[in-house]
């Protein structure tokens, strides 16, 4: 089974670096599951996000990139 919430990224990205501490604020108190994924491990990742990223999908729908905001990953999990 998928995690709900997937937070695709890149090495070196320090707006991924928030946007994993977003994440894990609003996952980790409340169990929900979550996966990074470096888009850069897999082209068609690459070609279809390649400079949005931080990306952040709520059940496959995207919900943020760039500067992604705890408030909008809570309400996509609503």
């Amino acid at each position: 089974m998928a995690e709900r919430v997937q937070l695709l990224s890149r090495q070196g990205c320090h707006l991924c670096d928030a946007a994993r501490r977003a994440v894990r604020a609003v996952c980790e108190p409340d169990g929900v599951g979550w996966e990074e994924i470096d888009i850069d491990t897999d082209p068609t990742l690459q070609a279809r996000y390649g400079e949005l990223v931080p990306v952040v999908l709520v059940d496959n729908v995207q919900v943020g990139f760039w500067r992604i905001s705890g408030d909008a990953i809570r309400a996509a999990l609503r």
